[in-house]
Order: structure tokens, then C-alpha cells, then sequence
């Protein structure tokens, strides 16, 4: 090992503070075929890719709209 290390270059982790927390819900059959369909087109986990999608509507603010 060095004596010492330089970390002028050094990036912040951008994973510090996003703790996921399990939680159980109810997901009709239709959603998750298409979520599966999706991790097997992208090769993403499916449950990934609804964490995804979620976050990105939270971070856009989205509201429901019911017809």
C-alpha cells in the first residue's frame, strides 16, 4: 500500500443515501407480463424496471389521470 493517496480527482458516490426498502403490492397479471416482457427485451430485471419507471414518474411529478 502507498502512504498516501490522491483523491483531488475523486467523484462523490452517487449511491450514498438511496436505501431501497421492501415493500409488498398487489400488481394485476397484464402489468407484470409486461414488465417481464420488457427485462427479457432489455435484459433488465423486471422488478428493476418498475423501480425505474416509478422513480421516474416521481421525479417528474406525474399524477394519475382516471377516465
Amino acid at each position: 500500500m502507498r502512504e498516501e493517496y490522491d483523491f483531488s480527482n475523486a467523484v462523490p458516490n452517487p449511491y450514498v443515501g438511496r436505501v431501497r426498502r421492501r415493500v409488498t403490492i398487489n400488481i394485476d397479471g397484464e402489468t407484470v407480463d409486461y414488465f417481464k416482457a420488457e427485462s427479457a427485451r432489455t435484459g433488465v430485471p423486471y422488478q428493476t424496471l418498475i423501480n425505474v419507471y416509478l422513480g421516474q414518474c416521481a421525479r417528474e411529478q406525474r399524477h394519475l389521470e382516471f377516465a
